[in-house]
């Protein structure tokens, strides 16, 4: 078995990717300047919700974000072309995990997805062929590959498909509640008469389930490629149009180059690229063993514990969000909720409500409401406001919210102290409500 993995086969379908994702990133990041992102979640705010423990990175001042997305833009540019890839790559990822960590007043799971991607390829030489690199250095010039690295990639998006099928075996999903709340945006336009049918919400849930669950196997089969492939177009642009969820479906479909065989790939992009011998073919190539044994297995071992980490909390993720990130729990729920914050004076005992409004955006009060871990990070905030006063303050939150438009609940305990309260990374936070039922 594993003689078939040491095998060495086209590196088309890596050097095509790398092209494909510099391309994607390029448009993602100088797109994000221009549609005012940038603006909104960098420069206009006061405070960042980083993540917790993360709190020294902080956005630039002044111009300075539009310079750091300006800066990756060109990073992006110098991957698609391959210059000095190893740095230019490297160089990359550590921006974009600053901007990951850096904020999830808006996060995305594809954004997660897309860091553990570009780690991926900064281990791998993407550059070795159709690159400014190759053509300097000849010694780093290769036609070829160990086949392990088409599989890195496919269990990869093999994990991220099956932990986002299995999210969805929740009632709400299941009856097509959900998606029925996506599709009300469609209400009063000519989709309306398909778009509120809860026959097509059925439809749209149980199609959501069984595309994530049964799509690389059918990728993998070499009769049904062609039938998954044609799936993902469809699937991948019905939620292009519907979801408004930026580059991730042409990431997705720029993953099918690992599915087709490498000389299929090759002949699509790479027309002049002479295809490997026999003899290429069958050398056994252990040069990278270390490389797999090392780094690849003990990083999918962690890729592989941590979308099941909220099984072992206390608590539905769904409501606490203890266990939520980094878990492929994709597009679940629409969650609604208020924060009332009183402040008192522990030295005086009087209490006062805090204007929001002072320190957060709109967009920052709206996400942060149904959160647990960013009304403890806003009471850390205000604490902090207090003190710099030299007020010693205790922080009270009464929040209450709502998922898929049920009636409002309390979330948090009104009567818990939030700062002076320490925050829990592995077990419940007990001030967090359990149930919205």
């Amino acid at each position: 078995m594993l003689n078939f993995f040491y095998k060495r086969t086209d590196n088309a379908p890596l050097i095509i990717f790398r092209i494909l994702l510099g391309l994607l990133m390029a448009w993602h990041c100088i797109s994000h300047i221009f549609d005012k992102t940038v603006y909104r979640l960098y420069v206009r705010a006061k405070v960042t919700f980083t993540f917790i423990g993360m709190e020294w990175l902080q956005p630039l001042p002044g111009n300075g974000m539009y310079i750091y997305h300006w800066v990756m833009g060109a990073l992006a540019i110098c991957v698609i072309i391959g210059l000095w890839y190893r740095y230019t790559m490297g160089i990359f990822t550590v921006m974009w995990a600053g901007l990951y960590f850096m904020q999830k007043t808006v996060y995305n799971n594809h954004h997660y997805l897309l860091l553990l991607l570009f780690i991926i390829m900064l281990l791998l030489p993407a550059n070795a062929y159709a690159s400014v690199d190759s053509r300097i250095n000849s010694k780093i010039r290769q036609r070829s590959m160990p086949v392990w690295f088409i599989w890195i990639f496919v269990l990869q998006i093999t994990i991220v498909y099956f932990f986002a099928s299995v999210a969805k075996f929740y009632p709400d999903w299941m009856n097509g509640r959900f998606p029925g709340l996506i599709l009300t945006r469609f209400r009063n336009t000519p989709l309306s008469g398909l778009t509120n049918d809860p026959r097509f919400h059925i439809f749209i849930a149980w199609g959501g389930i069984l595309f994530d669950m049964f799509i690389v196997p059918l990728l993998l089969y070499k009769r049904t490629r062609n039938v998954g492939a044609l799936l993902s177009v469809g699937f991948h642009f019905f939620n292009w149009v519907m979801l408004t969820i930026g580059i991730f479906p042409f990431l997705s479909l720029s993953y099918l180059v690992f599915f087709y065989p490498p000389d299929k790939i090759r002949a699509l992009f790479f027309r002049k690229k002479l295809p490997l011998t026999e003899d290429e073919v069958n050398v056994r190539d252990e040069s990278s063993k270390n490389l797999l044994y090392y780094f690849f297995i003990p990083y999918f071992i962690i890729q592989l514990a941590l979308p099941v980490r909220h099984y072992f909390i206390k608590g539905d993720v769904l409501w606490t969000e203890e266990g939520h990130f980094l878990s492929w729990r994709m597009m679940l729920k629409n969650k609604k909720g208020t924060a009332i914050f009183v402040v008192k004076d522990r030295k005086t005992g009087e209490s006062s409500l805090y204007d929001l409004s002072k320190l957060l955006t709109k967009l920052q009060i709206r996400s942060m409401a149904t959160k647990p871990s960013m009304i403890w990070q806003t009471a850390q905030f205000i604490k902090k406001e207090y003190a710099a006063k030299g007020h010693d303050v205790e922080i009270y939150v009464t929040a209450k919210s709502s998922v898929n438009k049920r009636p409002y609940r309390l979330l948090i305990d009104p009567e818990t102290d939030l700062a002076h309260t320490p925050w829990n990374h592995f077990v419940h936070n007990e001030w967090i409500t359990l149930s919205d039922k």
